[in-house]
């Protein structure tokens, strides 16, 4: 059976982009899967419905204010009356400065009652967007008061952690050994790596469009055939996890925040988008399973214990470079030497617990010999006293020999 057919593969249904209060539009992970449509329609009605809350309740504090500072004055007429002919004065002015904004939009409305066409209303908004973004880009982009350069890291570690996942993997249908898909390969990925250059939120779009056409003719050349969604993610995950591009995260949350909503709805800037968006929560949650691997060698892999094996030299093309093969030999003998030395290791911690368990043998044989035959040690006898010398203790001994004199 094929490695395909063995696991499940990696598919996104179209239904699973758009936006979930089915409004058509395409949806996003930072607006909780709406679109930017109905994420600010629901937006709008939470914050009706605080502000309505919020209202009520200074109302009822307020005349719980009122009946408390009446019941202890008794000139309560008079000031009663201060008060609405302040209240008045403060709605009357709060309705003039409506009316004047309200004159003033209808009027331009009235000047500019003729049709302008969609092209250019889009062209126009583009310029505007150009130029504030530009003036406001280091103020707006990764704010302290975000945790964007905290995803960042977390991202760019867990990307690097995946280094060794191969296109095998991931079911990727592209053929980089053929000269063209390869060139369209570092295409893409120079491009998705170029985002973070880009100031203006429509360029960093443009990066991502671009990026995914290279990978769709990359497909269309190795297959000879036009590529379909669900050969396009896969490829674009596998790109990411190669480019690892700069400041992601901040990235996609900047276009998110600030690029025109309607570029992130509809069209192929939007589909794009919204796949890079489902790209990067899978390697966020990829584990062996997506990979159809055992655990073990997930975790073997992700720890750097060792790698998956790489191609053989023999079954390369001719055609291929002498560069990209020297480096898989040497990744294959890296591997050999890592699992060389995790053998030694775990042969030289074999024997370190053969010698303890031999010591603590040894000495629990000893303590048993001294327990099972305890050594008495009896005192020293005393000394025996010379023959010939005054021995006044012991009358027993015979006394000393004196020396005679014999006569010649």
């Amino acid at each position: 059976m094929s490695l395909k057919s063995e696991r499940r593969g990696i598919h996104v249904d179209q239904s699973e982009l758009l936006c979930k209060k089915g409004c058509g539009y395409y949806g996003n992970p930072a607006w909780q899967g709406f679109c930017s449509k109905c994420w600010r329609e629901e937006y709008h009605k939470a914050r009706q419905k605080q502000i309505q809350e919020d209202w009520e309740l200074a109302e009822r504090l307020q005349r719980e204010e009122e009946e408390a500072f009446a019941s202890s004055q008794s000139n309560q007429g008079a000031q009663s009356l201060t008060f609405s002919k302040f209240e008045e004065k403060k709605t009357n002015e709060k309705t003039r400065k409506v009316t004047t904004v309200k004159k003033f939009f209808s009027a331009s409305s009235r000047a500019g009652s003729k049709k302008v066409p969609p092209e250019r209303v889009e062209k126009i908004m583009d310029q505007i967007e150009k130029y504030i973004m530009t003036r406001l880009y280091k103020y707006v982009f990764c704010p302290e008061t975000t945790d964007d350069e905290k995803k960042d890291l977390a991202i760019q570690k867990r990307i690097r952690a995946l280094h060794w996942v191969t296109p095998q993997m991931l079911c990727v249908p592209v053929n980089e050994e053929i000269p063209e898909v390869s060139d369209m390969v570092v295409k893409a990925i120079t491009d998705i790596i170029e985002m973070d250059s880009k100031r203006v939120p429509r360029d960093k779009l443009a990066c991502i469009t671009k990026c995914s056409k290279h990978i769709f003719n990359a497909i269309k050349i190795t297959k000879n055939e036009p590529a379909s969604a669900d050969d396009f993610l896969p490829t674009l995950i596998y790109i990411v996890l190669k480019g690892n591009p700069p400041r992601l995260q901040s990235n996609i949350q900047y276009i998110t925040r600030f690029c025109n909503p309607s570029r992130l709805m509809t069209g192929e800037d939007g589909y794009y988008f919204t796949n890079l968006c489902c790209a990067v929560a899978f390697i966020e949650k990829l584990d062996a399973q997506s990979l159809n691997l055992s655990q073990e060698d997930f975790d073997r892999y992700m720890s750097g214990q060792t790698s998956p094996r790489k191609q053989e030299s023999e079954s390369w093309s001719p055609d291929a470079c002498l560069g990209v093969k020297q480096m898989y030999k040497n990744l294959d003998l890296l591997s050999q030497l890592n699992e060389r030395q995790e053998r030694i290791m775990n042969e030289a911690k074999k024997l370190e617990k053969d010698l303890i368990d031999w010591t603590d043998g040894i000495a629990k044989e000893v303590q048993d010999i001294v327990e099972k035959y305890p050594l008495e040690i009896k005192p020293p006898n005393q000394p025996l006293a010379a023959i010939d010398s005054e021995n006044v203790e012991n009358d027993k001994l015979p006394p000393p020999l004196q020396p005679q004199v014999y006569a010649g």
